[in-house]
């Protein structure tokens, strides 16, 4: 390869690391974005345990695929807490731009009151079913598998509390995801 063929040169090179560093925003982090970072690479670890003990080893760690199980319930539950957050849950909006602007707004609302709801009522179920298994161990760790549940309880209230905030955000904004997306994912100026 010549050097006419390459399209960038040394000094265009050099000075892409002189650019000063971006600013790092941490502020619109929740806990559940911190708690399900270090979940992911507690799973993460637990996997690579897994793979190494059982291929280079020849003698596999049983414990770590049941934990690394847990472990990813409790992110999916943690995860779905964030969407809510950030009000990125899939949704169909497409109703709110052919019904009056009065009628969407009442109706976004009693989708967020349907969330805070049918959310409130997982965490009771999810709550009540802990007293159901509670006396029902792991199979490969002698621990109860309440303790795997507690903590999805925990994402369960976290997401109840959420709605409960976005409820209330959205209330007081006038408007909802639903009826202007936009205003949301970056794109209104």
């Amino acid at each position: 390869m010549n050097d006419t063929q390459n399209t960038s040169t040394v000094e265009e090179l050099a000075s892409a690391f002189e650019e000063p560093p971006a600013n790092i925003e941490l502020g619109s982090y929740g806990i559940e974005d911190w708690i399900n970072l270090a979940v992911f690479w507690s799973i993460v670890g637990l996997v690579f345990l897994q793979f190494f003990t059982r291929y280079a080893l020849n003698n596999s760690i049983a414990w770590t695929e049941e934990v690394a199980v847990a472990a990813l319930i409790l992110l999916v539950f943690l995860g779905a807490s964030m969407c809510i957050r950030t009000s990125r849950h899939i949704q169909v909006d497409v109703l709110y731009h052919y019904i009056p602007p009065t009628a969407a707004l009442w109706l976004s609302r009693l989708v967020d009151l349907a969330r805070v709801l049918l959310i409130g009522y997982l965490t009771l179920l999810i709550y009540r079913y802990i007293s159901l298994v509670a006396d029902e161990h792991m199979v490969s760790v002698r621990v109860s598998r309440a303790w795997v549940l507690y903590p999805v309880v925990g994402a369960f209230a976290l997401m109840f509390l959420r709605s409960v905030q976005v409820a209330w955000r959205n209330w007081r904004r006038g408007y909802s995801v639903l009826q202007r997306p936009e205003a949301f994912d970056g794109t209104e100026v």
